[in-house]
């Protein structure tokens, strides 16, 4: 049990210093008397050696279960958790001892060892005392989760892993232990496929999904004397009204106006609305969203989306779409219908209507109280439009777009008419202007580095940190990015014009992403297992991709303590500190 002792010493000098003395016998002792159990011996020779640790910045602890706990962390977790359960115990009471270890809240015989990721009772690790075949196994508590067993058979197995982890810089239990500054931190480390599938090239070789061809309609088959019935079970329930997201804009075709949302050229074309629908669903569009465009009224054209992630209410997008003109927005979301009106990128506030209606579909006794069901949940009714209010502000505010601004639109008459359309490569979200510099960044001190560094030097390192990242994650691949980063060794300026090449990298890789997570997730929710073209792996090589191409979008933006931050958290190599020092010292020797 004393290996990890040692190491402490020789590679966190600090956070060895903080761990306590030894934990008196008679207190071990007082404290199984008090809980009513008998501590295994890993426990106590542990607790023998230290009794837990002094809680303060540098604490040794055992990634996000928290440091060790000293006797009196243990009764003092170990009551607090049997009174939280104290309430569903009687619902255990038929369990046997076996099923009271894997299933029940807390059980009297279990022990809370570690103080959680917030040094506090709500989780972390804990161990069985009760005699039997989980003896000393330990589990994990987390306040959110239900108590699950580890792997670790006992206490000593936990603390022989993490020795181990800390001698070699490998991983325990998914992060790696290191020694900074005298410091024990932990790291995520981590590296991605070299190849991840691509949904946009599974996309580009796909055919798109057409509208199936009406079904003939079968006669009724005659009946042996030549005679038949036809049997009609009620109206046919009124289809809703057509009211969809649109946005309008002055003095630009429908042609522009889906180039300014992002048109992929290979997938323009006229569609109905029922086409686009289908068309947006599959392999084909890669989740990417799908609009279509028109005009309408004196000058004006519209757009509305047919499919993906909704496009129309972003301020990107609105200030692309009205660049040099107006856009008018009307939307509609349950009960609140909007209408926004944005001139050159600025919006106009006074011009702005918003309604909100109350929900109506709840059923209401004679006493006009709400009519409520056997469990307490209030009656609905089904078929009809919950907020009928708003079906009616959106048509009301449609005519009053006509005084307005001289739009007319007929939402119900373009359902069947062919229109401009296409997928949309989606535009990136906006960088905050402004951002409260970061200080720490994975227990580095971020603004010390800032203030005592020259600014030519610290930006010189983070180039380099950059074109690591951009290394661990193959995104130096594309020749866009390369050529880019090229650029910053050298201190030359890139230019990041909108839909320009490197742009269109950038959102590329993001709509990479978002297909991936978009199949998995399909995938999930299918009734019967399907063929999965896509692995969490390539998701996850996918994410760091897009991921580490928005640190490079914010070196060339933000000021640059502000990328720092983003370009060192994103790293995936666990010694990148040692990167940077060398970094840093690279700019020494050529100064």
């Amino acid at each position: 049990m004393g290996p990890h002792r040692d190491l402490a010493r020789k590679h966190a000098a600090v956070s060895h210093g903080l761990l306590r003395p030894s934990a008196r016998l008679e207190d071990i002792a007082a404290a199984e008397l008090r809980l009513g159990v008998t501590f295994p011996p890993d426990l106590k020779e542990s607790l023998l050696r230290h009794d837990g640790v002094q809680l303060q910045e540098g604490t040794p602890t055992l990634d996000y279960y928290g440091p060790l706990s000293g006797v009196e962390d243990i009764v003092s977790s170990t009551e607090f958790l049997r009174d939280v359960g104290a309430d569903v115990a009687e619902d255990e009471t038929d369990l046997d001892e076996e099923e009271r270890d894997q299933h029940a809240y807390w059980p009297h015989e279990r022990l809370l060892i570690t103080l959680g990721i917030g040094w506090q009772s709500s989780d972390g690790l804990f161990m069985v005392t009760r005699p039997g075949p989980h003896h000393g196994r330990i589990g994990r508590y987390f306040d959110e989760d239900g108590p699950s067993f580890t792997e670790w058979p006992g206490l000593r197995h936990v603390l022989a892993d993490f020795a181990t982890a800390l001698e070699n810089g490998t991983p325990f239990d998914g992060r790696t232990p290191l020694a900074f500054e005298g410091r024990l931190i932990w790291e995520h480390g981590g590296t991605v496929v070299p190849d991840p599938f691509s949904p946009l090239g599974l996309a580009a070789e796909a055919t798109e999904p057409l509208v199936p061809a009406p079904a003939e309609p079968v006669p009724p088959a005659p009946q042996p004397d030549g005679s038949y019935v036809t049997l009609t079970f009620g109206a046919p329930a009124e289809a809703p009204p057509v009211q969809p997201d649109v946005v309008f804009v002055a003095g630009i075709s429908p042609e522009e106006l889906l180039d300014r949302l992002g048109s992929v050229p290979a997938t323009t074309g006229p569609r109905s609305r029922e086409q686009a629908r289908v068309s947006a669903t599959g392999p084909w569009a890669a989740c990417r969203p799908m609009a279509r465009a028109g005009r309408c009224g004196d000058g004006w054209s519209y757009a509305t989306q047919e499919g993906g992630a909704a496009q129309f209410g972003r301020p990107e997008v609105l200030r692309r779409l009205s660049r040099g003109t107006r856009v008018v927005r009307l939307a509609k979301q349950g009960p609140e219908v909007h209408v926004t009106v944005i001139e050159d990128g600025a919006e106009r506030p006074g011009a702005a209507r918003r309604v909100d209606s109350p929900r109506e579909d709840y059923v209401s006794g004679p006493d006009g109280q709400p009519a409520l069901g056997p469990g307490g949940q209030q009656w609905q009714r089904i078929g009809v439009d919950p907020w009928p209010g708003s079906t009616a502000a959106y048509t009301r505010l449609l005519a009053g777009l006509a005084t307005e601004h001289g739009i007319t639109w007929d939402p119900e008459a373009d359902g069947d008419e062919p229109l401009a359309s296409a997928l949309l490569l989606p535009v990136l979200d906006d960088l905050p202007p402004t951002r409260t510099l970061v200080s720490s960044v994975r227990d580095f001190d971020l603004g010390g580095l800032v203030d005592r560094t020259p600014p030519e030097r610290l930006r010189s390192a983070m180039a380099a940190q950059l074109a690591r990242l951009a290394s661990e994650t193959g995104i130096d691949t594309f020749p866009e990015i390369a050529q880019a980063l090229e650029r910053i060794r050298r201190n030359e300026p890139v230019d990041l014009p909108a839909d320009g090449v490197l742009d269109l990298r950038m959102r590329t890789l993001s709509a990479e992403a978002r297909a991936a997570r978009g199949l998995l997730d399909a995938a999930r929710h299918q009734p019967d297992p399907v063929p999965v073209t896509v692995t969490a792996a390539d998701l996850a090589a996918w994410t760091v991709r897009d991921s580490a191409a928005g640190a490079l979008r914010e070196f060339l933006l933000l000021p640059l303590p502000a990328a720092a931050a983003t370009v060192l958290s994103r790293r995936l190599s666990v010694g990148w500190r040692d990167d940077l020092a060398a970094d840093l010292a690279g700019q020494d020797r050529s100064g």
